[in-house]
């Protein structure tokens, strides 16, 4: 918020942090009415009597085939389970190469509430690294706090796919055809790999989405209601995107190969470790092979006197294709128990291609004889476009871990920097068919650089097990050349055009601190986290006539829940939340790549401003089924829309264009978006599961000047796994978006259909699948409309979106699970600390 503004918000965080403060008070309030206890114990190597660090206690009711809880066992082996309700429970540890072991009539009594269950030896098995199997059982979404989890191992549907083809199947995540994706309807999200900023994000976050295999993710995470620790950038929220890594003893690796009609993808990870220290490598490109699209655009206009009015039809075709690669080499080095540091390198590159003709038909008719079909003058003309575009990025990032002897005290330091070049280049020339007229076009060549370095610190203390302070600073520096060469048709020959040949720097520099407590109140009964964001942002640009002055934000977030029972929760939150408008969205260079379809950037534009409100519920049950619940409310202020406007002709620095619509970029009053998210998953069998997540919404525009427009939306899909015997899986993913009412139109629907199968082999370590997309229609139409106060016009675009495709996975390499020796021998000699819990 605004510090001048928003008082409301901001003294409810106020209260939110003066209510943390008595959690003590709570906590001393238990009297004599012991309802909860706690166990405790130390797992050990039974043969070398080492303890085994990472094993899994899990705890259950007795006569239950399901554990409630349970704990990881820290790196002394030791484990601590607080808040157990009195009762009879069973005890089972389990850990990788070591026998099971099961502890019954574990009783948690009024009078005997702490249990201590002393040493626990797991007996090793000799052979284990022989016949050692790694299956993975987080279920596909998991819904946390302050974010849901979308789990992609298990996703077939998307296995030879990219990033944009993963991101659908997300609760509350649209994606239409073209890759542009939205979260609780909003286009304005901050996407991270990895938790950290990338470069490649943005010059292009569709060639971005589409360069990155769904192979290669470990997991996407959706996080709609960001605490004080996260950039207030982004009213819609973050997508974060986790690629895989391994921290597992020994060599190990995959290679992952795709060939289909429509994207072909391959990728390759390796992974070493010994004691201390580990490398990860990886290699991935794709490349979406050439397919063609069919367009059909047809214009109404009128002109300014409102005698006269233009019908423009445009038929056409687009061969486009699409690239790139992604590579990465990252350590990690535990130089002390402690002290841990980590780094990394990527290399990133990608592509695209778009050319084709558009016949042209432009016919004027004098308004009094539309009826009489007199013809005032008919132009027919070839167009034939060509414009390509490439990218090159280079990340790097060095990072310092600090932990303490206290559970959960940190401090994290982290330098990322990214350096990115792009190219774009676009080639048009119209000949006339008629009318006499000369040839016109156009070349264009617009190179650019991106460089953007961010320096953070963060700094966490727990003050007791039901408070804990979070503390911070970032900056963040981006610098951003770009120049702009064109050329146009003169007499037959291209020659320089002084009037749109240009350069500008934009250099962006953003200053931020943090504070935020993470509480429990009345034993428990609610845990919440709040938090104030301060970021001041200052902004140079050398657009003309273009000052952008800096200014201060203060961004309050808070998030309460409350578990209703071990299977039951809600959670309430509210995040302020700010939109910066992107270079893309500043450049006033113009686009005439389509002399009748101009667009361009308005480097006035200020940053929009968002209250996000968010209501969840969430329920699972014993065999496996839950269910997720939301409800949300976003309004947002300076709301950034492009809008689009008809002129009879247009002049753009110096030269003149007839009959066009120029799309640019606003700040068009308020948005208010309102709707309700469900997922829920369903085990039918121990064989199908059925999965499901839906999203309906209402955003209301108001526009200055305009009629407040009201667009009802919803998103619906359904995915159905089924296991066969001889590890053979099949699964069917469908998805509908629906149209949607925009301030200037309608929005396209969009609806498709995957399906896929998949045969493991030798013991699961190579997989072998085939997969396709919408198997019985070539094309996927998409209609859209675009209106003013003097034109009408609608669009067509029959997209190919068949395809067929086979997948092959290997997994191979020698892993070893063991306890690590000790990583400083100055620690041999530390007492055990019964709260590790890492």
């Amino acid at each position: 918020m605004k510090i001048n503004g928003y008082k409301f918000q901001f003294l409810s965080v106020i209260l939110f942090l003066f209510a943390a403060s008595y959690t003590s008070v709570a906590d001393a309030y238990t009297g004599d009415d012991v309802t909860k206890g706690q166990l405790s114990g130390k797992v050990v190597d039974s043969v070398s009597g080492v303890p085994v660090s990472y094993a899994t206690v899990s705890i259950f009711k007795q006569g239950s085939v399901s554990p409630f809880n349970g704990v990881v066992t820290g790196d002394d082996g030791s484990f601590l389970v607080n808040n157990l309700a009195l009762g009879d429970y069973r005890i089972v540890v389990d850990f990788i190469g070591y026998k099971k072991k099961a502890i019954a009539h574990v009783i948690i009594a009024k009078n005997t509430p702490n249990v201590l269950l002393g040493s626990i030896l797991l007996a090793p098995v000799q052979n284990q690294l022989k016949t050692v199997e790694i299956v993975s059982k987080a279920p596909v979404v998991e819904n946390k706090i302050d974010k849901m989890v979308y789990n992609v191992a298990n996703d077939l549907t998307s296995q030879g796919g990219s990033a944009a083809d993963v991101l659908p199947k997300i609760p509350q995540v649209t994606v239409d055809i073209d890759g542009n994706v939205q979260l609780q309807g909003n286009s304005n999200i901050q996407f991270l790999i990895n938790g950290k900023p990338s470069s490649i994000f943005g010059a292009s976050l569709t060639d971005a989405l589409q360069s990155i295999p769904a192979n290669q993710i470990k997991s996407i995470e959706v996080i709609t209601s960001p605490g004080a620790k996260y950039d207030a950038n982004g009213t819609g929220g973050i997508i974060n995107i986790v690629l895989k890594d391994s921290k597992i003893q020994g060599i190990n690796g995959s290679v992952n190969l795709s060939a289909g009609t429509r994207r072909e993808n391959g990728s390759f990870n390796l992974n070493a470790r010994k004691g201390n220290f580990g490398v990860n490598a990886f290699f991935s490109g794709g490349e979406q092979i050439n397919s063609t699209t069919i367009n059909t655009t047809n214009r109404l206009s009128y002109n300014k006197a409102g005698d006269t009015s233009t019908y423009l039809s445009q038929n056409g075709s687009s061969n486009f294709t699409r690239g790139g690669y992604q590579s990465g080499l990252s350590f990690n080095w535990d130089v002390t128990k402690k002290d841990q540091l980590t780094a990394a390198f990527g290399y990133n590159y990608f592509e695209n291609h778009s050319f084709g003709p558009t016949s042209q038909d432009q016919t004027a008719y004098a308004l009094n004889d539309i009826a009489n079909n007199n013809v005032a003058s008919d132009v027919l003309s070839l167009r034939n476009s060509d414009s390509r575009f490439t990218g090159k990025y280079f990340d790097y990032s060095l990072g310092y871990k600090k932990t303490f002897d206290k559970e959960n005290q940190e401090l994290d330091i982290l330098f990322h920097s990214s350096y990115g070049n792009n190219q774009s280049n676009f080639s048009q020339q119209q000949d006339y068919l008629s009318g006499g007229y000369p040839s016109s076009g156009s070349i264009g060549n617009n190179p650019g650089k991106d460089h953007e370095t961010d320096i953070s610190i963060d700094y966490t203390q727990p003050f007791s097990k039901t408070f804990t302070i979070e503390t911070g600073a970032k900056t963040t520096f981006e610098d951003i050349n770009n120049t702009v060469v064109t050329d146009t048709l003169s007499n037959g020959v291209f020659v320089p055009n002084p009037s749109q040949t240009y350069g500008f720097n934009y250099n962006r520099k953003i200053y931020a601190a943090y504070l935020s407590a993470t509480f429990s109140l009345f034993n428990d009964f609610i845990n919440g986290k709040a938090g104030l964001r301060d970021e001041y942002t200052s902004t140079t640009a050398d657009f003309p006539g273009t000052n952008i002055p800096g200014y201060n934000v203060v961004a309050p977030s808070a998030v309460l829940s409350h578990k209703i029972d071990e299977t039951q929760s809600l959670k309430l939150s509210y995040t302020y939340r700010i939109e910066r408008p992107d270079y893309g969205s500043l450049n006033p260079f113009y686009n005439v790549s389509d002399p009748h379809n101009i667009s361009t950037g308005n480097p006035n534009l200020k940053p929009e401003e968002g209250h996000n409100y968010e209501f969840g519920y969430s329920k699972s049950f014993t065999q496996g089924a839950n269910i997720y619940i939301g409800a949300f409310y976003r309004y947002n202020t300076n709301d950034l829309q492009s809008y689009t406007t008809f002129y009879d002709t247009l002049t753009v620095n110096g030269t003149k264009y007839s009959n066009v619509s120029l799309s640019e970029r606003y700040n068009i009053g308020t948005e208010t978006t309102e709707g309700l998210s469900l997922f829920g998953s369903l085990p039918v069998t121990d064989k199908l599961n059925l999965r499901t997540n839906m999203m309906f919404s209402d955003r209301i525009t108001t526009n200055p000047g305009n009629p407040t427009v009201s667009g009802f939306m919803y998103r619906i899909n359904l995915n159905a796994t089924y296991q066969f015997p001889h590890d053979l899986t099949a699964e069917i993913f469908g998805n509908y978006n629906s149209s949607q009412r925009t301030i200037q139109g309608t929005r396209p629907v969009f609806a498709f259909y995957n399906l896929a199968v998949r045969k493991q082999f030798m013991n699961k370590k190579l997989s072998l699948g085939l997969t396709a997309a919408d198997p019985f229609s070539k094309y996927i139409d998409q209609k859209a409309v675009t209106y003013g106060s003097n034109f009408y016009q609608t669009n067509l675009r029959e997209v190919p979106f068949r395809s067929f495709g086979i997948t092959l996975n290997y997994r191979f390499g020698k892993m070893e699970f063991k306890k690590e020796k000790e990583k400083d021998d100055n620690n041999n000699n530390m007492p055990d600390n019964p709260d590790s819990g890492k």
